[in-house]
């Protein structure tokens, strides 16, 4: 951060900005360039052919040889005509080529970020606000826009325009072209003071709507028990200040950016003015001029010159007025680097899942689906390839585990799922019951201990074949956009209209489809906001079934379905966990009770295992916990 409370821009954001763009267009750009550099040198050369008229009617103003002098004067318009044609075809050439590139730009740019953030590691969501995420691909993105598509281009242009006048001014006067540098560096003084001001706020505006975006969709998504708790009085006030913040903010920018361009044009008619006066002083005086042209200062000199001064101070009067957009479109740029550069999920897993199908005892791979699944293992050490048939089999040995490093949440895990049992985890909130299946689907790995799939390390599994060969009902659902039936098929994207409406049968959830207005084909948008939370849970367990994996975690699965709804779901619950390994995480005593094994958590460790009947003879933590549910049930 420096002095003003503005972050520091990385080296680099522009040149890795410009090489992406060029990557991307490795054709149009240079085009573009060319283009640019074109029409700006083009727009610079009228002065030289004023010079050179002027100095011809001087000539023949002397010698009264006038129809030399049209001759002339017709071939120079004449050149600076098709010239001015050519720049315009190159203009309109570039300005269409660079609309479609910028959006093409973004378009690729925002693919790239999407599909560099689907290979994030659940970490990283879990660490980042999502509203910061999501502002990425909007307020970032729409200021580069800004920046590709206008700051750049003008940029280029000005500087061309600037560079090719001051060689044009070497070349006639070094005296006047001194004076117009005194202007320069007044324009620089105050680009400096005025538009450093402006950066500064346009940066703090940026930030502060983010912050009065990210407040307005709590309130929003939280309206209800603003209401219920009587809050709006206070939320109005906290709005207020948010809200005081921003235009404060915008206020300032705008000010400053609104003066920036004002005082530049006016610098601009000042230098017009000195450079005339100083141009007829230097003709009365006679002084001897300095130049690379090696001609005496005159009236075909001066004249010019005030047309270039004109052009010149103008050009970085408009270098000035982009430098907020380029503020903020390099702010942008690095945001949205940071999220491209962020690492993606470590996975070295060379174990994968694959269809088989027994012939003569033995397990051969196929690419048909046959409902028979294995685990392909190849051996590094001799080179030869084993299939351990997909059966369900957990096992947790000594893990230890901490979302830090310095911070030990799991201590000394050890359990053992067979295939077919049910397993629960009972415990206080923060207990760590949700940390331990996070485990065995590699959300996050281990720091010490041993966990095995199969008889297999899981860190030896790719993790995509991991996660397809296990279930997962969490407590929050999550329902995309679309009919009813594509969040089903979600699970299995290759499953059937059938086995999707099995599924939703085996999950309770198939007789409040059938009430829906179109059944199945009933669309749902904003997270199935038309459905009640208990049928949004029905669904995502119906969801699992069609996947039918061979193991099921179930995080809270029944708790937004009230007791009647249980009742009928637990059913098709049972149907669905027979046969399988099921982790189920709940406090309901209807989902633990019938668990071939129970595990008490308490403070990241297990302090109690056993069926139900043992737990509650030895009337510990969890004859507590059954007391306490009994009790509130």
């Amino acid at each position: 951060m420096n002095k003003n409370g503005v972050k520091k821009t990385k080296k680099g954001t522009v040149k890795r900005l410009i090489k992406m763009l060029f990557e991307f267009y490795p054709v149009q750009m240079p085009l573009v360039l060319f283009g640019i550099i074109f029409s700006a040198v083009v727009s610079s050369i009228p002065s030289v052919f004023m010079q050179n008229i002027i100095a011809i009617v001087e000539k023949s103003w002397k010698s009264g040889d006038w129809e030399a002098v049209s001759g002339q004067i017709v071939e120079f318009v004449g050149i600076l005509l098709v010239l001015y044609i050519l720049s315009l075809i190159s203009a309109f050439a570039y300005t269409r080529m660079m609309a479609g590139i910028t959006q093409g730009f973004l378009k690729k740019l925002r693919v790239k970020m999407f599909n560099g953030m689907q290979n994030l590691p659940i970490k990283y969501f879990d660490t980042h606000n999502h509203g910061d995420i999501m502002s990425y691909y909007t307020n970032d993105i729409d200021t580069l826009r800004q920046m590709v598509s206008q700051s750049i281009p003008q940029l280029l242009i000005s500087s061309v325009t600037v560079i090719t006048i001051f060689s044009i001014m070497i070349y006639f006067s070094v005296w006047m072209t001194l004076i117009v540098l005194l202007g320069v560096v007044g324009s620089i003084w105050v680009t400096k003071k005025v538009g450093g001001n402006s950066a500064k706020y346009f940066v703090r505006q940026q930030m502060s709507i983010g912050k009065a975006e990210g407040y307005i969709e709590e309130i929003m998504n939280g309206q209800k028990v603003v209401q219920v708790f009587c809050h709006e009085r206070e939320c109005e006030e906290d709005f207020d200040k948010i809200n005081e913040e921003l235009f404060h903010n915008s206020e300032n920018a705008n000010k400053y950016a609104n003066m920036l361009m004002p005082i530049l044009s006016n610098i601009g008619n000042v230098m017009y003015v000195v450079v005339a006066l100083a141009g007829g002083i230097l003709l009365l005086a006679n002084v001897p001029n300095i130049s690379l042209s090696g001609m005496a200062i005159g009236i075909s000199i001066v004249v010019p010159f005030l047309n270039m001064t004109k052009q010149f101070c103008g050009n970085i009067s408009q270098v000035s007025n982009q430098v907020n957009a380029v503020v903020m479109g390099i702010a942008g740029a690095e945001r949205i680097f940071e999220l491209l550069d962020e690492k993606p999920e470590e996975d070295e897993g060379y174990v994968t899942l694959v269809n088989v199908k027994e012939e003569n005892g033995e397990l051969k791979e196929c690419k048909e689906r046959t409902g028979m699944w294995a685990w392909k293992h190849p051996h590094k050490a001799d080179g030869t390839v084993t299939y351990e048939r997909l059966k369900g089999d957990v096992r947790m040995v000594d893990v230890d585990f901490g979302y830090e490093p310095d911070k030990t949440v799991l201590h000394d895990i050890t359990l053992y799922a067979e295939p077919g049992q049910k397993v629960a985890f009972v415990g206080a909130t923060g207990a760590g019951k949700t940390t331990i299946t996070n485990l065995i689907n590699r959300f996050y790995d281990i720091q010490d201990g041993k966990i095995r799939y199969d008889g297999i390390n899981i860190n030896k599994i790719r993790k995509s074949d991991l996660r397809r060969s296990l279930g997962v009902i969490l407590q929050e659902t999550n329902l995309f956009t679309g009919t009813v039936m594509d969040n089903i098929r979600y699970g299995r994207l290759d499953a059937t209209d059938e086995e999707c409406i099995a599924a939703a049968k085996l999950a309770g959830a198939h007789d409040f489809i059938t009430r829906l207005p179109e059944g199945y084909n009933t669309p749902l948008t904003e997270n199935g906001a038309n459905l009640s939370q208990g049928q949004r849970q029905l669904l995502s367990i119906a969801r699992a079934a069609v996947l039918d994996p061979p193991v099921m975690i179930m995080d809270e699965a029944t708790s937004s379905i009230d007791t009647r709804t249980e009742a009928i779901v637990q059913k098709g619950m049972d149907a669905l966990m027979h046969g399988r390994t099921v982790f189920v995480i709940a406090h309901r005593l209807s989902t633990v009770r019938n668990s071939d094994v129970i595990m008490v958590l308490e403070k990241g460790r297990i302090i109690e295992r056993g069926t139900h009947d043992m737990l509650i003879e030895q009337k510990g933590k969890y004859y507590q916990l059954y007391t306490g549910a009994f009790e509130l049930e």
